[in-house]
């Protein structure tokens, strides 16, 4: 491995554990799945609360590792992300104490309804966050050139 080619891989690797590390505490403290002094659950956390956290983590960690090599931006990752976002953040939250959930469906339909539907809210939160990070992967593997070719096209004036 070159030295350019090990700086960038560990580059990518700093990128993938910031950004998975701060997924899991923006999802996790305020949802109390990670305990902590400034949030508390009224209802237990569940197993595939933590699941979901960490799974949510890993991608987004992954996927924000690919943009540390240049390629096109595709703003269906971008939508993708924002969705798998928003699907975990309800699947990992406590339904009663989320006051969007409790404001459209009481406080006995969130503990009731919507905590059954939560699992598969995860299942699609990291379905999404899959299918970003494949969409990603594809991006790079079909339009990615490096920055050398990028500079030295733009002194000839032509396209790499």
């Amino acid at each position: 491995m070159s030295w350019m080619n090990r700086r960038s891989f560990v580059r990518a690797g700093a990128v993938a554990v910031a950004v998975s590390l701060a997924t899991a505490l923006i999802l996790g403290v305020p949802s109390d799945v990670i305990p902590n002094p400034w949030f508390e659950r009224k209802l237990p956390t569940r197993t595939f609360e933590v699941l979901v956290l960490t799974t949510l983590s890993l991608l987004a960690g992954a996927t924000a590792a690919t943009y540390t090599r240049p390629s096109p931006t595709d703003l269906r990752v971008a939508r993708t992300g924002a969705s798998a976002g928003i699907a975990g953040w309800l699947a990992v939250t406590c339904p009663v104490c989320n006051p969007i959930v409790v404001a459209m469906l009481g406080t006995s339909g969130a503990a009731g309804w919507f905590s059954r539907w939560q699992p598969a809210l995860g299942a699609v939160a990291v379905l999404l966050a899959a299918v970003g990070l494949g969409l990603r992967l594809r991006a790079i593997r079909r339009g990615t050139c490096s920055m050398r070719e990028h500079h030295f096209a733009a002194l000839r004036g032509s396209r790499p």
